[in-house]
């Protein structure tokens, strides 16, 4: 049985492998507002930091209402869902820190554009499927399984499947 200190290892380990998450907030009317946004770097416990100008939707919904949700995929082979609280942090220092080139597609400006404000997402549950690497061999074996005996095929839970509190 998986510890949940495995279990935020795990965590920590999916995410490594996705440079860019959809981030979820609550827009107008109450509809859920998604769009793709690069990592700008994780933390050892999982928080999250972004990077979005203060003068956008992102940024509006984020200071308006904090829960939100960041969701990856890695092609057919792993999937993280988190839920957590979202928060501007206006530190142009931070902002330099955290700031990779490639960024400048989006902040023309480049890391001294004073509109930049950085969202610190912190996770408090995080969900999981991970078919990487041996995971992958476990799940093509209970999917032939299934497909064979006409079942739903087991899966792993802790191992290809979790629920974390973080």
């Amino acid at each position: 049985m998986s510890t949940p200190d495995s279990q935020t290892e795990k965590i920590r380990c999916l995410l490594k492998d996705f440079p860019t998450a959809m981030l979820i907030t609550h827009g107008t009317r109450g509809r859920l507002h998604a769009r793709p946004m690069a990592v700008a770097k994780m933390e050892d416990d999982c928080g999250l930091w972004f990077i979005t100008g203060n003068h956008t939707s992102t940024a509006r919904e984020v200071s308006c209402r904090k829960q939100s949700h960041v969701v990856f995929q890695n092609d057919h082979s792993a999937y993280l869902s988190m839920s957590g609280s979202a928060t501007l942090v206006r530190d142009p220092a931070r902002v330099k820190e955290l700031w990779k080139e490639s960024f400048r597609v989006w902040f023309p400006a480049g890391q001294d554009d004073p509109d930049l404000v950085l969202i610190s997402f912190r996770p408090a549950r995080a969900e999981y499927w991970d078919i990487t690497g041996f995971n992958k061999i476990a799940y093509l074996w209970e999917a032939a399984r299934a497909y064979v005996s006409g079942k739903t095929p087991r899966v792993k839970e802790g191992e290809q499947h979790g629920i974390v509190s973080l």
